[in-house]
């Protein structure tokens, strides 16, 4: 991962789909992670563990990244998710404003998962995806 960091022009957000170390997959797809930021699906495969989703407050090119990869804007996710708050069906995923923040709330919390640049990944949470954005 040391190469993919220091190999980067700036140009290209390269982001991480992290999770807890004890979730049960080591990898995901993208449907899959657009299950869990949906709400449609609730607990890791083969597993009762909840999923807890995580997201970023602010906008920017790792927020933007993850959701074009999702094939959603920011602003429709937070519409699916104040739709299943209103049906009962769910709360919004929690919501940090740094990226470190972030990483430390996944690496402390069963179950969780969420995105940051790969730059701030450490030891103490799993990388399930990586994902690369070539037009920014």
């Amino acid at each position: 991962m040391l190469g993919l960091a220091c190999c980067s022009t700036g140009a290209a957000a390269q982001v991480a789909v992290i999770a807890h170390k004890d979730v049960p997959a080591d990898s995901l797809v993208k449907d899959q992670v657009l299950d869990f930021y949906t709400g449609e699906v609730l607990s890791w495969p083969s597993s009762e563990l909840e999923v807890v989703v995580c997201d970023l407050r602010l906008k920017g090119a790792v927020k933007d990244t993850f959701y074009q990869y999702l094939g959603k804007s920011s602003s429709r996710m937070k519409s699916i998710w104040l739709k299943r708050r209103l049906a009962g069906e769910g709360d919004p995923p929690e919501s940090f404003q740094t990226e470190e923040e972030l990483v430390h709330y996944v690496a402390a919390t069963p179950g969780a998962i969420g995105f940051v640049h790969l730059s701030k990944i450490n030891g103490n949470v799993k990388v399930l995806d990586e994902i690369y954005d070539e037009e920014r």
